[in-house]
């Protein structure tokens, strides 16, 4: 089977490294394994495996017909069987579907608010499930949405699993070390940077010498300079770090001392498995399938989300002891070693496409 993961960007996002993961994963499952980045290139465009087939389209609007004649050449001379369109991807892996009817298209959905989107942006949608073999999502509540909301009818909960490699080390954190907390989250308002901000004010009163790191793509928008602004007008300019989108997270996370997402929703977020596996304490709010991964306290604190007074309160709670922290990462650790393994997600993805066949 020759498969194409089909992503907009390469920048440190989540869906985005679930793609990558995916394409280096199946070299040595199928015949060929491809990736397609659509809009933009990014700084995981480096994490690709030499063995993984490579195209950016650069493409500029929603109907670019110089990026679809590209794609669709690229699907031919490559015979792919099967393009994984990842996120909003899915729209023009529906064009070239229609062009190339034997082709088989999965679309992987990754974010909980999808309901936050535009009546002309879900009906695209929709109509666009029409010619899905099959639709992923990495929690229960996304597969009733999408059966509810689309016309695809096979429908699989596939939850993501986390990779991190020790090799790369370009990023040094300012800070004490045993005293940093980061994010791992790019700067979009459902990942409420405002609300772990406020709870980090509250927090840096009683605790100055934390500091804290909030690593993630982020655009010169309102979002931005919003939390931007607050970091100024609160004094926290020599506290509170931004990184932008890095490569290197087991590195990052090798430096941090706690781990916390203050997201309004989610669906399945790759960060948090991510600091399960480099051994982080972790805050994150309740949201999407979160309780899935921290299932008791024993396993890390899930707190109500736009909650800044509760988010410091459990913040306090770790910082305040030492032996609670590790004992936590350690459960949070091995739960994720057993529960979200490469293995296990990449089997269950293979039974998927093999399904498509039939």
């Amino acid at each position: 089977m020759n498969v194409l993961q089909l992503i907009d960007s390469l920048n440190a996002g989540g869906a985005e490294r679930v793609a990558v993961n995916y394409a280096n994963a199946l070299v040595s499952h199928i015949k060929t394994s491809h990736l397609c980045a659509t809009r933009e290139e990014g700084v995981l465009k480096d994490s690709l495996s030499k063995n993984v087939s490579y195209l950016f389209l650069n493409k500029q609007s929603t109907f670019d017909l110089k990026a679809i004649k590209t794609l669709h050449a690229f699907i031919k001379n490559n015979k792919i069987d099967l393009i994984h369109a990842h996120g909003s991807s899915f729209f023009i892996a529906t064009l070239v579907k229609i062009l190339t009817p034997k082709l088989k298209l999965i679309w992987h959905e990754h974010y909980g608010n999808r309901e936050q989107t535009s009546t002309t942006a879900k009906f695209i949608l929709k109509i666009c499930s029409y010619f899905f073999s099959g639709i992923l999502v990495v929690n229960a509540a996304l597969k009733v949405r999408c059966e509810t909301k689309l016309f695809t009818k096979k429908v699989y909960v596939l939850p993501n699993y986390p990779h991190l490699d020790p090799s790369l080390k370009f990023t040094t954190l300012l800070g004490k070390t045993g005293k940093r907390m980061v994010c791992l989250a790019n700067l979009r308002p459902d990942k409420d940077h405002l609300n772990l901000l406020e709870a980090f004010k509250a927090v840096h009163k009683f605790h100055a010498d934390w500091t804290l790191h909030l690593v993630g793509h982020y655009d010169e928008d309102v979002y931005y300079h919003g939390i931007k602004n607050f970091i100024e007008s609160n004094h926290l300019e020599n506290h509170v770090f931004f990184y932008g989108s890095c490569v290197d997270t087991f590195n990052i996370l090798n430096q941090s001392t706690l781990g916390v997402l203050a997201s309004k929703s989610e669906g399945l977020p790759l960060a948090l498995l991510e600091y399960g596996l480099a051994k982080l304490p972790v805050v994150a709010t309740n949201v999407g399938d979160c309780n899935k991964v921290i299932s008791n306290a024993n396993e890390g604190l899930l707190i109500s989300a736009e909650n800044p007074k509760v988010l410091a309160e459990a913040l306090i709670t770790y910082m305040n002891d030492l032996d609670l922290r590790a004992q936590v990462a350690e459960n949070l650790n091995l739960k994720v070693l057993s529960t979200f393994s490469e293995a296990h997600a990449v089997k269950t993805l293979l039974n998927i496409y093999n399904l498509q066949k039939k």
